[in-house]
């Protein structure tokens, strides 16, 4: 499986962090993975919630 690293995406003036997080499906019991580009400071909370 290839892997590709994204440390941070820069536009204009915002600086801006793509996260990836594992979820487990209640239904299959399958992970999938959810993707999302925020900002620095809302990743942390972004992880946390389910």
């Amino acid at each position: 499986m290839a892997k590709k690293t994204v440390a941070s995406l820069q536009s204009s003036s915002k600086r801006l962090t793509k996260a990836i997080k594992m979820v487990k499906s209640p239904k299959t019991g399958a992970y999938t993975f959810v993707e999302s580009v925020m900002a620095p400071e809302h990743v942390k909370d972004w992880l946390a919630s389910k």
